[in-house]
């Protein structure tokens, strides 16, 4: 493999000094890289967190690093070119060059009204602004690179590139896992990504975990699920994303948010400027002003989260017409405007993975070697019994109101749902 040419480093709180080569450090330069400096990466969570207010560029970089690592490892280095590694570590820092204002929540607006997501918008930018030119510059290929930031080059025998940006276990989700815990505070245990990234090989043309690496492996998988009951599904970090989520839908049409027509005219929008047409906005106006006040609007209820193996089962509540018809019967009997009240359930796939595996769904192909050096396929679940207990959907179901009506929605809510333990009720 051909020694690759660093041009500097850039400082890292979480990895230290992150390296970079010459033709990273042009994207790095470009405006649709330099403008995630503009989108924070956790949208909602600094109302909860107050150091919570790290940006999509720096995990980024971090995102690029830890690809790099994967693909330095003895396994994976000895299977891919440098050109090949190259292609992978300026994919890596293009994958969230597609998000609007405030990350997900923009993708609500996003899906609802054009049909897209943040990871189709990030192959448009890349094959279509001032990215792709300087990608051509640098001899690559800005459609391979468009379809690799987004884990879906679909090399034939080499699936395992897109895994590392996109998969179960991947760089994107280890960064912003330690990354996110590191800038909330709220840190649960070691996750040894270091471990993981050297570890990992290539089964098949597919990633596959070390059984040897089981520990760090279920301590990520532990990370990640607390992470998002504490971080971001925290109720009250969900209130402003649903508030943020409200004010565009009101102010859409005016401020033309879906009628972009260019990647510039899309990478004009981030947090600052969308905050400020907001405010600006008199549809929109209120929802900021209270957000500037910290008035969210009141969880009503919010049972445990309950885990389901059956995607069928899990998905129900997020039919937006099957929650719109709990909604209205809450209202009804709580003799509120339903517009008042609003019912949240962000599903998550607590191990969401992309590969070519014949595996049932959710599963992390893993292997052991044997004396003799073979390597032994498994599914994780066979050795690992927090795994098994814990692979399925986390469901979350809670009803938000406004405070003049909080008692009446949490006592309605009660009777539909089911009542919550006194200790478990809302206050506040």
């Amino acid at each position: 493999m051909v020694q690759r040419k660093y041009w500097g480093e850039i400082k890292d709180p979480i990895y230290g000094y992150v390296r970079i080569t010459e033709a990273e450090r042009k994207i790095i330069d470009s405006y649709p890289f330099q403008r995630l400096r503009r989108i924070r990466q956790l949208a909602g969570a600094e109302y909860v967190y107050p150091g919570a207010n790290h940006t999509r560029f720096e995990h980024s970089i971090g995102v690029m690093h830890l690809a790099g690592t994967f693909i330095d490892n003895p396994q994976l280095s000895q299977i891919i070119s440098e050109d090949e590694a190259q292609t992978v570590r300026i994919a890596a820092l293009l994958h969230d060059v597609g998000h609007g204002p405030f990350s997900h929540v923009f993708e609500h607006v996003l899906t609802k009204f054009l049909g897209k997501t943040h990871e189709d918008m990030t192959t448009w930018v890349i094959t279509n602004s001032e990215i792709s030119d300087i990608i051509n510059s640098l001899g690559y290929d800005p459609k391979v690179i468009g379809a690799l930031a987004v884990g879906r080059l679909n090399k034939p025998d080499m699936a395992f590139m897109d895994q590392i940006i996109r998969s179960a276990v991947d760089a994107d989700k280890l960064d912003f896992v330690v990354r996110d815990t590191y800038h909330t505070g709220a840190e649960y245990g070691f996750v040894d990504v270091f471990r993981l990234a050297y570890t990992v090989d290539v089964i098949d043309g597919n990633l596959s975990v070390d059984v040897g690496s089981l520990s760090a492996l279920e301590s990520f998988i532990l990370a990640r699920i607390e992470s998002f009951k504490s971080i971001y599904f925290h109720r009250v970090g969900r209130a402003v994303q649903i508030m943020l989520a409200m004010a565009m839908e009101q102010a859409k049409d005016d401020l033309g948010l879906v009628d972009f027509k260019s990647p510039e005219e899309y990478l004009a929008l981030n947090d600052y400027v969308l905050w400020a047409k907001l405010r600006e906005n008199e549809k929109s106006r209120e929802i900021i002003e209270r957000l500037e006040r910290r008035k969210l609007l009141k969880c009503a209820y919010d049972p445990p989260p309950f885990y389901i193996r059956d995607m069928i089962v899990s998905s129900i509540l997020n039919v937006e017409g099957i929650r719109n018809r709990i909604r209205d019967e809450i209202a009804d009997e709580a003799n509120v405007d339903p517009q008042s009240i609003i019912i949240d359930v962000p599903t998550l796939s607590s191990v969401p993975y992309h590969h070519a595996f014949p595996l049932e769904p959710m599963e992390i192909p893993v292997f052991h070697k044997t004396r003799d050096g073979r390597k032994i396929s498994s599914r994780l679940s066979e050795v690992s019994g927090i795994f098994d207990l814990l692979k399925g959907f986390m469901n979350i179901l809670r009803v938000y109101t406004e405070e003049e009506h909080l008692k009446r929605v949490q006592e309605v809510s009660e009777r539909l749902f089911g009542e919550l333990p006194f200790t478990m009720r809302i206050s506040y």
